[in-house]
């Protein structure tokens, strides 16, 4: 009998004591045992108001308590959770809304006017919500705390299958926005094959049995946004194991506002994505050492990106109890790779340890032999998802059999050393990674090429210690324009969410392209980067 979350949920409930806190934001404590009666309520509601087993509800929130709460209740009812950017402007919201399928939204009261602009153009909406606000919800939108805080309380005893689909949307990989699809059981057995357990339960009895003998799990605080991969499983696994999800206040990242929170709380994991929130985080330590009781803090946990051992380095001077975890993953696959950095030892930026079931292969569909120095594509059999929703090509893509073994290959490029370990070089696609998140480039391209003072248009990425990547647009304007960067940065900031829009723009004479028209991304990145080097 395989795992299912709703299952899972439904049984820690019984064995953390019921003051235990659940989820924790901004002076809000929602304990264990109301965590688990607004869950009952609101899975019920939903199922009430027409929704059916496998029907996609789309979770439009920043960090805060009703976003596990929308998660839970989804695997309780046997609905399928849909991540939304928060970032995301009308046109773009539409595109993933209509994609997904989405039955059901939940938006806060801040996005309350793109929800009132979108509810016309979502005929497949049966329900809206909002969650509380001081104000009332819009007329087509329901209170989020009416089924939340109203009716039923007790579980569902519904019968939930291990097969039961989890979405988490993604650009990172695909162009436009796809649902990666995951089971329930493959991705509980991929989050405990993550080599930082003590004890690893080999089905439920015994998970439960481990919660009741060892007490409630760790006390987590994403850093990051929970509609993104990184913040979305470790905020799922801490609450599988009866822990704690301690979520900021503030709309934009304060270092400050984190260490304070981890020390209010003794948080004892941060989840992070790289040094986009490394960077900031170390200063706020080196401005005020000594200032904030972090002895609880056992681990920061990074994914998405690269984290350079720097900062590592620097934030275990004033950590030196932590363990600094980089995780190789992605949305369609955990566990590539681990990377541990402690006071005793360390990884250099990069390099990871082979994660169980991983292989790298060339584009040939050869196994790369370690020490070899020839690059390859990594690979992850396994607890892998099904595919990407709705998209048969894309899956065939990224999810190939090899030797009939099914693999998950997101387009992470690596080298294989003579120990075993790998050396990330990057993603083979073109696709940039900004502090976490991902720009396809020909996306913000179209929208540069719409401008009237445009004639072409490319966008790469530029290395940036503190983005990673930062988004770079390179535009040949038509003749007799002038060029104009700020009103250029407006106009696609006008067009898609901030992160896509480039950090700065760039004239050039002659587009970096080929004979053929296509793109010269190499020739234009080597543009972008002299043209943005001093001197």
């Amino acid at each position: 009998m395989g795992w299912n979350y709703g299952d899972i949920l439904d049984a820690v409930a019984l064995v953390v004591p019921p003051d235990h806190p659940a989820l924790v934001h901004n002076g809000r404590t929602i304990t264990w045992e109301s965590f688990d009666r607004r869950t009952n309520r609101l899975a019920r509601a939903l199922l009430a108001h027409g929704l059916n087993a496998g029907d996609k509800v789309a979770v439009y929130m920043r960090n805060r308590p009703e976003y596990m709460e929308c998660v839970a209740a989804c695997f309780k009812a046997r609905l399928v959770h849909v991540n939304v950017n928060y970032r995301y402007r009308e046109e773009e919201l539409h595109y993933l809304l209509d994609d997904s399928d989405a039955a059901a939204v939940i938006f806060e009261p801040e996005f309350a006017e793109l929800a009132t602009a979108l509810q016309p153009r979502q005929p497949k909406v049966q329900i809206w919500a909002q969650t509380w606000a001081d104000g009332p919800a819009p007329d087509f939108a329901y209170g989020y705390e009416g089924f939340a805080g109203e009716g039923d309380d007790s579980p569902l005893e519904i019968e939930r299958s291990p097969d039961d689909l989890f979405f988490i949307y993604t650009g990172g990989t695909t162009g436009m926005p796809k649902g990666v699809m995951w089971r329930a059981d493959d991705l509980r057995r991929a989050q405990l094959q993550i080599p930082i357990l003590e004890k690893v339960p080999g089905d439920l009895a015994e998970h439960v049995d481990i919660v009741a003998t060892d007490g409630p799990g760790t006390c987590l605080l994403p850093a990051c946004p929970q509609m993104h991969g990184t913040g979305l499983v470790t905020s799922i696994g801490a609450l599988a194991m009866g822990g704690t999800v301690v979520t900021m206040e503030g709309a934009t990242f304060d270092a400050h506002e984190l260490w304070r929170s981890a020390a209010k709380h003794q948080v004892q994991q941060i989840a992070i994505v790289g040094d986009v929130f490394a960077n900031p985080m170390l200063e706020a330590l080196e401005r005020n050492p000594g200032a904030y009781d972090l002895s609880a803090l056992a681990a920061i946990v990074s994914s998405g990106v690269m984290w350079s051992i720097e900062n590592k380095r620097g934030l275990l001077k004033h950590l030196p109890q932590a363990a600094m975890l980089d995780s190789f993953g992605a949305s369609e696959a955990v566990g590539f790779g681990l990377s541990i950095t402690t006071a005793e030892g360390e990884w250099r930026t990069a390099k990871f340890e082979l994660g169980e079931q991983v292989k790298v292969f060339t584009e040939d569909g050869r196994e790369v032999t370690p020490g070899s120095n020839e690059p390859g594509q990594v690979a992850r059999s396994g607890p892998i998802p099904v595919g990407y929703y709705k998209d048969a090509e894309k899956t065939a893509s990224t999810f190939k059999t090899i030797d009939g073994v099914r693999y998950s290959m997101p387009g992470d490029w690596c080298q294989v050393e003579a120990d075993g370990s790998l050396t990330l070089l990057g993603r083979g696609s073109v696709c940039i990674n900004t502090g976490g998140e991902k720009v396809y480039p020909e996306e913000v391209e179209e929208v540069l090429k719409q401008h009237p003072d445009v004639a072409d248009a490319l966008v790469v990425g530029v290395p940036d210690p503190r983005w990673g990547q930062a988004v770079t647009g390179i535009v040949q304007p038509r003749n007799g324009a002038t060029f104009d960067e700020t009103n250029l940065r407006a106009y696609v900031r006008g067009h898609l969410a901030g992160y896509k829009t480039p950090k700065r723009i760039l004239p050039i004479g002659d587009m970096a392209r080929g004979p053929n028209g296509k793109a010269d991304y190499k020739k234009a990145a080597a543009f972008a980067q002299s043209a943005l080097t001093p001197g």
